[in-house]
């Protein structure tokens, strides 16, 4: 179905750091496979490649050859080559051109374009199979982010294209989406698609990915067949900056708590509802100086809601936030509590990285170098003088930590931070939360991320249709995993729903 052959790609404006290097492949007629390696590496460009965003919309120079059930991609246009190649991309927002998600569902059929009735069957099958018919004629940027992924998923499995090209589509899903989601991609392979996905989360694909291939700066560098990957030993799983494959096989080491007895956060009676929906329902929660908390619960019943009611971003309609013993007013709270959002773009104006570190503060070598200083540990300093824009969405997510690395707030909010990182980054950005905690600082840190919450989290509290429905000590992974609702099925490492 797919044929690469010494594909080569560098962007005409040299800001992007992840091109391709003499890629060859081959996926067969039916065939599911996995591009996995750290952020950055060229994985996204590789599916802009297949979909033909590389060259057609994103201008560079492309080398080597590309056969697509037998025609010449590079030869097709790109409305031509969206007919066989459906894309979900890592955010989902990008590709949405309607405000309704029922419309945003059925625009890719009407392009085609289809009957109006084959139309509005395809929309209730797929949705009933996703199981997302309460978002059907919902405005579409009220929704959580992993709602919005789950429209955007279900645009393309409704066009039926031959191919499906998917860039992190569990970046932003919880536990019981991302089963979901195995199960829909189950499914697809069964009808015959051919499916590629660029991915970091591995372990709901464990039990139906035929190959993976491990990309380091643009070239293929390991292919490992299913079993391969399975059997593969969690050293070498992190020599190459990969996620693991099995949850339960998840390195735990229980860490010194920095928590001290000083209660910095609190809330009484908090209440907060939109449009006669409640997202918070009399809320009391309690956090102390060094202690990291992790905020879980399924997508849409208010995590980030939470967050920036304590951030003063959003104010609450009844009950009390009190900061060091004080009840403060949202305004208040603006400054103490540094909220970083998972919609990172909306919060990165620098010119470069280190500006972007800098912007809002009087500019000088000493602040400079404190910057560069943070850009290091995060694995950034070779891009300091790149456009944040230009960089992969898990670079976006280190940047942002850092900005609120360069903020002196006591208590940092951090809303999905680890979505689209890799495992060597994400235990990175794990440690450097360690770190912060050990200064002093709170952090919360929003997430559907267990290998996250595991490795920096103390303790976790669960938000479900506004309560809290859980409040738990982290000691071991077997207790985090059962009360985020992972399941085993059959043995570990695969895991999907319905059996």
């Amino acid at each position: 179905m797919i044929e690469l052959k010494n594909i080569s790609f560098s962007y005409a404006n040299n800001c992007e750091n992840s091109g391709l290097r003499r890629i060859d492949l081959t996926v067969k007629k039916g065939e599911l496979i996995i591009l996995a390696g750290k952020s950055g590496c060229g994985k996204t460009t590789l599916t802009r490649v297949l979909n033909g965003l590389c060259p057609q919309f994103y201008p560079g120079n492309l080398t080597g050859s590309y056969s697509l059930d037998g025609q010449d991609a590079l030869k097709m246009p790109i409305h031509q080559l969206g007919t066989m190649v459906g894309s979900v991309f890592q955010d989902p927002r990008s590709q949405f051109f309607t405000t309704n998600t029922t419309d945003e569902i059925a625009l890719g059929m009407e392009n085609i374009p289809l009957e109006r009735a084959v139309m509005q069957e395809r929309v209730k099958a797929v949705c009933t199979q996703m199981n997302i018919d309460r978002l059907l004629d919902r405005r579409i940027f009220p929704l959580s982010s992993g709602e919005k992924q789950l429209i955007a998923i279900a645009s393309i499995c409704a066009m039926e294209p031959k191919v499906i090209v998917m860039d992190e589509p569990s970046a932003n899903l919880d536990i019981e989406s991302t089963y979901r989601f195995g199960d829909i991609i189950r499914n697809l392979k069964a009808q015959g698609k051919t499916i590629v996905i660029a991915e970091h989360r591995l372990y709901y694909l464990m039990d139906v990915a035929d190959r993976f291939f491990c990309i380091q700066h643009g070239a293929i560098v390991r292919e490992f067949s299913r079993e391969e990957m399975k059997s593969l030993p969690s050293a070498e799983v992190h020599t190459l900056g990969l996620r693991t494959p099995d949850l339960y096989q998840m390195a735990f080491q229980q860490m010194p708590s920095a928590a001290t007895d000083e209660v910095v956060l609190e809330t009484q009676g908090l209440h907060k509802a939109f449009d006669g929906t409640v997202v918070a329902e009399h809320l009391d929660f309690v956090c102390h100086r060094g202690e990291i908390v992790g905020i879980i619960g399924p997508n849409g019943t208010g995590k980030s809601t939470f967050g920036r009611i304590f951030a003063g971003l959003l104010k609450e309609n009844s009950g009390e936030v009190f900061l060091f013993g004080h009840k403060t007013r949202p305004r208040e709270r603006m400054g103490k509590v540094w909220y970083i959002p998972q919609d990172l773009d909306s919060q990165l104006f620098g010119e470069d990285l280190v500006d972007e570190l800098t912007t809002g503060a009087p500019t000088d070598e000493k602040r400079n170098a404190r910057a560069r200083t943070i850009l290091k540990a995060l694995e950034l300093e070779e891009y300091a003088e790149q456009h944040p824009a230009t960089l992969s969405g898990g670079q976006k997510q280190r940047l942002a930590l850092g900005v609120a690395l360069m903020h002196d707030a006591p208590i940092i909010i951090l809303d999905e931070p680890t979505s689209g990182l890799d495992g060597a980054n994400m235990r990175n950005v794990s440690q450097i939360i360690r770190k912060l905690a050990g200064m002093g600082r709170t952090i919360l840190v929003i997430t559907h991320d267990a290998e996250c919450a595991l490795s920096c989290c103390d303790r976790a509290i669960r938000l479900e249709n506004g309560a809290i429905t859980d409040d738990f000590p982290i000691h071991s992974v077997d207790i985090l995993l059962d009360k985020i609702g992972y399941q085993s099925c059959g043995q570990r490492g695969v895991c999907y729903s319905g059996t």
